[in-house]
């Protein structure tokens, strides 16, 4: 019989006070989230789309479904002991209760663009201490909980207390969010990548000699055919990437605005490289591991690149020094001992 996301809050939860107010905040992002799958089920088009100026704090284009989604996640997060929020949609965090033990970041709902062509969309959050005068500007590392909602074929919670990944799935049935699996391992070494290859011309030299090469396939350095995939959808790349492997790399590039990358750091790429991570996966900026680095500001951007560690690794590679890779070279050619 599978447990229940209830089920494992209680283990999870124990006597302990902290764990408490994690699990229970974890409880309402759920509630929330099925609240929020509701909406999205009844009313897929919406009023009329945004104008251009119509962004949000993050500088994206902001929709009504973004507004929606912010409000139901801040009404979830009133009914646990979180100290403050911050949210893609605010431009400033909200204080909520004085001596909460929890900051909570969130991005209520990500890839929204996609909502007009039924694509999958989602919802990411990142649980941390609520210690200090700067409860965002701490490390990734220091994450207590984090997770991504994922509204799809079917409604997808994946989530670790940093002890694994776990995957649940909505049952209407049930009423609830039931376990889909432990996530297995992230398979270290992958032949698939995600990348807007639109952005080609925007890169650095050295990421397009990374996508060359994987294009190149078996005729190429690499020795082997890859697939490409792309869905502008975050939290859809995350579930397939722990499904069946793959790499994700979403790196700065020569555009003003994305000099420094593209997505932001403290509520949608450091979620994500904690689940990641407590996969057996690798999260970087493209060199160091995302984790270990601290967001300077609310809606900070960043370079990532997420999955397969081997092939994350590899990518760090091409970053730095890719004329130290073995089978680039014509010494060794197609034949190089050293090709992954």
């Amino acid at each position: 019989m599978r447990s229940s996301l209830e089920a494992h809050l209680r283990a999870f939860a124990g006597e302990d006070p902290l764990r408490n107010d994690i699990a229970e905040a974890v409880r309402q992002l759920g509630v929330a989230a099925i609240k929020l799958r509701g909406v999205i089920m009844e009313e897929p088009a919406g009023p009329p789309a945004p104008t251009p100026s119509a962004t949000n704090a993050a500088g994206d284009i902001q929709t009504w479904l973004d507004i929606e989604a912010d409000r139901i996640f801040t009404a979830a997060a009133w009914q646990a002991n979180i100290a403050i929020m911050a949210s893609e949609e605010r431009a400033e965090p909200l204080p909520m209760h004085p001596g909460g033990t929890l900051a909570l970041a969130i991005d209520p709902l990500d890839g929204s663009s996609n909502i007009e062509t039924n694509a999958s969309i989602g919802s990411i959050f990142s649980l941390l201490p609520a210690a200090g005068q700067a409860p965002f500007a701490q490390p990734g590392r220091n994450q207590l909980a984090a997770g991504t909602i994922v509204y799809g074929p079917r409604c997808q919670m994946i989530l670790t207390l940093g002890r694994g990944t776990l995957v649940f799935t909505y049952s209407p049935s049930f009423g609830g969010f039931v376990e889909e699996q432990h996530a297995a391992p992230i398979p270290e070494k992958t032949s698939e990548f995600a990348i807007n290859a639109s952005n080609y011309r925007h890169w650095d030299e050295e990421v397009r000699l990374y996508v060359d090469d994987c294009l190149a396939g078996a005729d190429g350095p690499r020795g082997r055919e890859f697939n490409m995939r792309w869905t502008a959808s975050l939290v859809a790349e995350l579930s397939r990437i722990l499904t069946r492997g793959g790499v994700f790399l979403y790196p700065a590039d020569a555009r003003r605005p994305y000099r420094e990358g593209r997505l932001r750091q403290l509520y949608e790429a450091n979620p994500v490289a904690f689940i990641v991570e407590q996969a057996g996966g690798a999260a970087t900026d493209g060199i160091r591991p995302l984790l270990d680095t601290a967001p300077a500001t609310l809606h900070q951007r960043t370079p990532f690149v997420f999955g397969s560690a081997h092939e994350v690794q590899r990518v760090a590679r091409y970053l730095t020094d890719p004329s130290a890779i073995g089978e680039r070279s014509p010494l060794f050619g197609r034949r190089s001992l050293f090709r992954a």
